[in-house]
Order: C-alpha cells, then structure tokens, then sequence
C-alpha cells in the first residue's frame, strides 16, 4: 500500500524533498507527463527509458522515478543496485494492464512462428515474454532490421503498432491494447482547433488512433515532439499528447504558442493522465522519508525481462531517447 500524506502540516515539503535529496543520495527522475512543479524539482526530466538509462549511469544510492510502475520497474532492471521508489504504487498504465502476462504467453503460444517487438508500456512480466522491446524513438530503426517475411506480434499499443504497419508497409499481428490518454483526443475538435489556428502544425505522439495522427505534420514520441516544438518554423503549435509536456516547451521556449489537443468535448480535462496524476510533491517526500513504496523485482525474472531491453539497445541504442519517428 502506498503511504497517504497526512499530517504534513507545517512541514516545508520542498525543503524536506532538497534535504532527502542528499542524505539519500538521490537522484529524482520526472516523465514529462508529471506536473510542472515535480518537473521543476527532479534532477532528470525526459522519457522513461532515458531516465532510466541517466539514472543507471549516476552514482546515486537511490532513485526516486516520478511516473508510473512500468517505468519504476524498467530502472529497476537496469540498476538492481540501487534502491528504486515510486511516489504512489498505484500509478498504472492502461497500456500494462491491458496486456496480463499469461494472456500474452498464451498469445505467444498459438503464434509460435512470430517474434514478439514489444513497446516498453508493459510490465516486467510481459517484457521477460518479449524478443525485443521498443521505444517510439526506436521503433523504426528495429523494425527495419527485421527481415521482412519475419512474422511479428507487435505489443501492447495497437495504436503504436498500426501505425509502423502502415509507414512501413508490414503487417505485424497486434495486440489489441491502447493508452487512453491518447484515445481520449476528438478529431472533430482538433478540426475546430485547426481552423482557427490555419498555420499551427500539429505534432501527435504515435499512441494517437489513426484519425488523429492523419492530421499531424510530426509524429513523435514525448522527447521527439519536444524538440520539433524547439525547432519547427512557426510560432504556435498544437500538441496532441499529455498536456503536461508543454510545460518544458514553455520553459524551453516561451516566445512561442503551445496549445493542448482537445478530448471529447473540447473542454474535458481527459487527456491528462490520471495514473501520472496520483504522484505528488507530498508523496515524493514520504517515499524519500520511508524510502518506500519502492520496486523490488526477483532476480531471475529482473535477467529475462534485461535480455529484451538489451536486445532494443544493441539494435538501436543510437536512436533511444531521441524520440523522432519522422513526419506523418
């Protein structure tokens, strides 16, 4: 169970966090899908298999990933040593739990002549089933490495998945799961949202259904968006994923105009992520204090799900993190 902040009155949250922070020896780690204010604290803002991989190469005793348990678990995997906390063991992915490791076995099962290219949005179980795991950023340039008459079950995101299939022209057997912060996006008002703001391109993380992505001129993970966002010509821009990357566009660059897609009613606050959400400021502090809720994966399991992530970076390590998918 995840410790629940009560009783923190007059304790100066912040202070408390900075004093942990080094008596710890800590290194705190931010998706940017976290709010801005644990964003503007964490020693690392990035995507998840990049803070991991900043994390494994600091010297620090502890990490504390501000995000959600798949991400947790992935710094977990690639540094046992250390000490892994999660502010709130409650933040789950709807990309995970649409994908319960023994249905995935299963599936495996009846589809033994295909390899499984999983994205990283999985659990340490369903990674240890994996044959290669993926990022949006490196997708592509495993995708190209796979002979072409190679069967593949591409897992949990059909989203992700279908659009490879279709930008690449493969036909990868996928799993039928989805994020709902990007399904929760309408193209009836990203069209209204596109018509007042003619010159705006849109970019849109993959994760978006297809009726999203037709419309975007830039197609990229978090990291990838926000460097299109760096370097794009304009001077506004809409963005269809979790809102709460704009805030580092803003910090990056805040001469220019960033507008959030819209979800179903052009109002609904539907596409901030509830599970990133549930991590706090006041929780962070308890986690650091109590050092739990904190990640424990039995060894075995920890080396077969690292065989899958190994396999990602040995075929595209150049490309993790970079987070460009290319146009749409």
């Amino acid at each position: 169970m995840t410790a629940q902040p009560t009783n923190l009155s007059g304790i100066d949250v912040r202070a408390e966090i900075e004093r942990l922070r080094k008596e710890r020896n800590a290194v705190i780690l931010a998706h940017y899908y976290q709010k801005p204010e644990i964003q503007d604290l964490a020693d690392f803002v990035g995507d998840s298999l990049e803070l991991s991989r900043k994390a494994a190469d600091t010297n620090a005793d502890v990490i504390a990933f501000c995000g959600v348990k798949f991400m947790a678990d992935t710094a977990k995997i690639l540094s046992p040593e250390k000490i892994v906390i999660l502010p709130d063991m409650d933040a789950g992915c709807s990309l995970e739990d649409s994908c319960p490791p023994e249905k995935f076995k299963a599936f495996r099962a009846a589809h033994p002549d295909h390899i499984a290219l999983t994205y990283i949005n999985c659990s340490t179980e369903v990674k240890a089933l994996s044959d290669v795991i993926v990022t949006s950023s490196s997708a592509e340039t495993i995708l190209a490495q796979i002979p072409p008459e190679q069967k593949i079950i591409f897992g949990p995101d059909r989203h992700l998945g279908g659009y490879l299939n279709r930008k690449f022209g493969r036909d990868m057997l996928l799993w039928p799961g989805v994020c709902i912060v990007h399904e929760a996006f309408s193209e009836t008002e990203l069209l209204k949202l596109k018509a007042q703001h003619p010159t705006a391109p849109i970019a849109a993380h993959p994760e978006c259904p297809p009726h999203i992505v037709d419309h975007a001129d830039y197609v990229g993970s978090t990291s990838g968006i926000l460097q299109f966002a760096k370097t794009f010509p304009g001077d506004t821009l809409i963005v269809a994923t979790e809102p709460h990357i704009i805030h580092q566009m803003q910090l990056a660059i805040p001469e220019k105009t960033f507008i959030g897609a819209p979800g179903a009613d052009g109002n609904c606050n539907c596409n901030i992520c509830p599970y990133m959400a549930l991590n706090t400021l006041e929780k962070l502090y308890i986690a650091l204090r109590d050092l739990q809720p904190r990640i424990e994966i039995d060894e075995p399991l920890r080396l077969a799900a690292k065989k899958s992530l190994d396999a990602m970076l040995a075929m595209a390590s150049g490309t993790v993190g970079k987070g460009d998918l290319g146009r749409a």
